[in-house]
C-alpha cells in the first residue's frame, strides 16, 4: 500500500499533529491526495513553544485546518512519577483528548506520524497507540525517515531538515519527579543554546540537578567558543554544567 491508496480508503481523518518532520509530511500527503483531514495540536508543558510555532506555520503554509488543544499532563500522578514507561501513560492522556475532540468534529479515524524507522520495541508510547487503534500510515506504507525527509523537501515543506525533537520530559531522569519548574528550566536552557546557534542538542538534568549537555561533535568548537556565556547563563538555574563526551553524531 502507498499513501495515495491509504487516503483513498480513509478519506476523512483526524491527525495528531506535532509540527515535526513526520506529521507535517503526513498532513501534506493527506491534503495532496484529497482527504478531508483536520490536524490536532496538543499544547502541554512537555512541548516547547517553538514546536507549536512550527506546527502553526506549517498548517498555514498548507492552508490546513488545525485545532489546538490544551493538556495538563502533570495532572496524571503516574506521568509525574516518571516511570520508565511514562510515555505510555502520557500518550494515553493526549490521544484520548484528541480522539474526543475529533469525534466532536465528526472525525472517527485518528492518524499519527509514526514511521517505518521507529522501533516499536523501544517506544512504550506505541503500545498506547495500538490500544487506542490509532493508524500510522507512514509506518503501514513502509516510509522511513530519510524517505520522508526527501519527499518533504520535494513538496517544499520547511520541516524537511528539522532535527528530531523528543519532548522535554525526556530530559529528566527516569524515576525523578517531573515538575513544571524542571520543564520550564529545561526549555529556557535549550532556548538559550538555540540562540547561540546550536542545533540537534539536549540539555539533560542529572539526578543531582546538574545540567548535562549533549551536542553534535561538529559543534564542539562552538561550545568551547561560547563556554563562558553558557556557564554564566545556565548556572543561574543549575548547580553545575557538565559536557557529555558521548556526543551526538
Amino acid at each position: 500500500m502507498n499513501l495515495q491508496e491509504f487516503f483513498k480508503e480513509n478519506q476523512k481523518v483526524a491527525l495528531a499533529f506535532s509540527g515535526g518532520v513526520d506529521s507535517s509530511y503526513l498532513l501534506y500527503a493527506a491534503m495532496k491526495y484529497g482527504a478531508d483531514v483536520k490536524a490536532y495540536y496538543v499544547k502541554a508543558l512537555f512541548q516547547p513553544q517553538f514546536e507549536m510555532d512550527d506546527a502553526m506555520r506549517l498548517a498555514e503554509q498548507l492552508k490546513a485546518p488545525v485545532r489546538v488543544l490544551r493538556a495538563d499532563v502533570l495532572s496524571d500522578p503516574v506521568v509525574v512519577s516518571n516511570p520508565s514507561n511514562r510515555c505510555y501513560y502520557c500518550k494515553k492522556v493526549i490521544f484520548n483528548m484528541i480522539m474526543k475532540a475529533a469525534a466532536e468534529d465528526g472525525y472517527t479515524v485518528l492518524l499519527d506520524g509514526t514511521n517505518a524507522s521507529d522501533d516499536a520495541g523501544d517506544r512504550p508510547g506505541m503500545k498506547a497507540l495500538q490500544e487506542l487503534q490509532v493508524k500510522s500510515p507512514l509506518r503501514e506504507c513502509g516510509l522511513v525517515k530519510s524517505e520522508i525527509r526527501r519527499l518533504s523537501k520535494e513538496g517544499g515543506l520547511f520541516t524537511w531538515d528539522k532535527p528530531s525533537y523528543a519532548c522535554l520530559a525526556t530530559r529528566i531522569p527516569t524515576g525523578c519527579e517531573i515538575t513544571a519548574e524542571k520543564l520550564q528550566k529545561t526549555e529556557a536552557a535549550e532556548n538559550f543554546l538555540f540562540s547561540l546557534g546550536f542545533s540537534d542538542f539536549r540539555v539533560r538534568m542529572m539526578p543531582n540537578g546538574a545540567a548535562r549537555l549533549q551536542v553534535l561533535s561538529s559543534q564542539l568548537p562552538l561550545l568551547m567558543e561560547k563556554r563562558e556565556e553558557i556557564l554564566n547563563e545556565l548556572k543561574k538555574s543549575y548547580p553545575a554544567v557538565l559536557l557529555d563526551l558521548e556526543v551526538r553524531g
